[in-house]
């Protein structure tokens, strides 16, 4: 299996990022870890605070990743354009976030993206992605 990990705007700061929300680990420093722990699953990564980068990403996921687990941070919210992208493409998207966002300001509990994912996984920190890896192989 191959999966992509794609994270949006400023989860480039992840462990340097109101840690008390989001913990102190980075990607560079969790994503070895987790591919140590599913060493028969390739993980790709990429992120990037463009919104028509992550767009383009995901167009480019077709016929190449088995499954992509997508944080789009703060786009989440707001982007109809990163929606459609998700519903133009076949390969099966789940929703991560790593804070609980219903638990968070009430313009966080409308996703935008959600209802053209396979599920969602929000609230469990790092952990989040785990959770989508193993959703993924129970597919």
């Amino acid at each position: 299996m191959k999966l992509l990990i794609l994270n949006g705007p400023n989860l480039n700061l992840q462990g340097r990022r109101d840690r008390e929300v989001y913990g102190a680990e980075s990607f560079e420093e969790f994503i070895p870890r987790l591919r140590a722990a599913y060493p028969t699953v390739e993980i790709d990564y990429a992120q990037s605070n463009i919104e028509g980068e992550l767009i383009d990403v995901l167009h480019k996921a077709e016929g190449v990743y088995d499954g992509v687990l997508f944080n789009a941070g703060g786009y989440t919210h707001t982007s109809v354009a990163l929606r459609d992208a998700i519903d133009a493409v076949s390969v099966p998207v789940i929703e991560i976030h790593i804070s609980n966002v219903s638990a968070r300001e009430e313009f966080r509990h409308t996703s935008l993206i959600g209802a053209t994912c396979v599920g969602t996984i929000a609230g469990f920190g790092l952990d989040s992605y785990r959770l989508g890896i193993e959703a993924m192989l129970n597919r």
